[in-house]
C-alpha cells in the first residue's frame, strides 16, 4: 500500500462546501515522520482539513490518503482501524471531567491490544513525565489550566501509541510560558518518537519551531506549500500581510 500511496497523508484535489466553499482544489502531502503546519486566518478551512484526515468529514470531490491508505470512501470499520494509527489533540482537550488525569490517560491504554493492567501505573506515570505533569496524576481536569489540559490530552494521545498526531490550535488561549512549554513538548515528541504530525495553528512561532513544511490556506485554497524557511520569500499579498502582522505583534 505504501508503494501506491508513498505519502503518509495526502490531499488530492479536495473540495468541500458547506454554505460556501471551504476547501477548493486543495493539494498537499505529509511524509512519514514529518511535521506539517496548516496556517491561515480563521475560517479558511484549517480545522476542516483535520476533520477530513480523521474521517469525520467526507470530501465533495478529490481523494484523501491517510496512513498510506485511500480513506475517501472508506466504511466506518476501516476508519476505526485508521484512527488507531492517527489520533487528534482537540483544542478543548476533550478530557473526561469525571476521571482523574491518570484515569483519562489509562482510558486510551484500554484500547490497545498489547495493554496489561499490571504495568498501568508505570505507563501512565511515564507518559506524565514525558509531558512534565507527573505531579498532577490524581488531579481532575477542572483543577488544570487550559494549557495543562492540552498537555494531558497529548499524553492520552500518546498512550494509544499512534503513528501520527493531529494538533488543533494547541497554543490558542494559553499564556506565553505555557505556549512555549507546549511547543517544546511537541518538538521533543517529534525528535524522540519520530511521529508524523499535522499542526493547525495561527501561531507562527510554533510553526517555525516544530514544522518542516507549511500549508498556507486562503479562501479555501492553498496559496503556499513548501518549507517553512522559504515562506518569507512568497510573493502572495495575503502571505506578506500575514507575516507583516506577525512582525507588528512581536514589536
Amino acid at each position: 500500500m505504501a508503494e501506491r500511496y508513498p505519502h503518509y497523508i495526502e490531499f488530492r484535489n479536495v473540495y468541500k462546501t458547506f454554505d460556501r466553499p471551504v476547501l477548493v482544489d486543495v493539494n498537499f502531502h505529509v511524509r512519514a515522520g514529518e511535521t506539517v503546519a496548516i496556517i491561515g486566518r480563521s475560517g479558511v478551512g484549517k480545522s476542516v482539513s483535520l476533520g477530513h484526515i480523521m474521517g469525520f468529514l467526507k470530501a465533495d470531490q478529490g481523494r484523501i490518503i491517510v496512513a498510506h491508505t485511500d480513506i475517501t470512501d472508506a466504511p466506518e470499520s476501516e476508519l476505526r482501524r485508521i484512527r488507531r494509527k492517527v489520533t487528534m489533540v482537540f483544542q478543548s482537550g476533550a478530557l473526561f471531567d469525571s476521571l482523574t488525569v491518570a484515569e483519562n490517560i489509562a482510558f486510551s491504554l484500554e484500547l490497545r491490544e498489547d495493554y496489561s493492567h499490571e504495568n498501568r501505573e508505570e505507563i501512565v506515570r511515564g507518559l506524565l513525565r514525558m509531558v512534565d505533569l507527573e505531579e498532577h496524576y490524581d488531579d481532575f481536569p477542572a483543577d488544570l489550566s487550559t494549557g495543562y489540559k492540552r498537555a494531558v490530552a497529548i499524553a492520552r494521545a500518546l498512550a494509544a501509541q499512534p503513528e501520527c498526531i493531529l494538533y488543533d490550535e494547541p497554543t490558542t488561549m494559553v499564556d506565553p510560558i505555557m505556549s512555549d512549554h507546549l511547543g517544546r513538548l511537541m518538538l521533543k515528541l517529534k525528535q524522540q518518537l519520530k511521529l508524523t504530525s499535522v499542526v493547525v495553528t495561527h501561531d507562527l512561532d510554533l510553526m517555525r519551531l516544530v514544522a518542516d513544511r507549511v500549508v498556507f490556506l486562503h479562501d479555501g485554497r492553498v496559496i503556499y506549500f513548501g518549507p517553512v524557511s522559504e515562506m518569507v520569500h512568497a510573493d502572495h499579498p495575503h502571505i506578506r500581510e500575514f507575516l507583516a502582522m506577525d512582525r507588528v505583534q512581536i514589536v
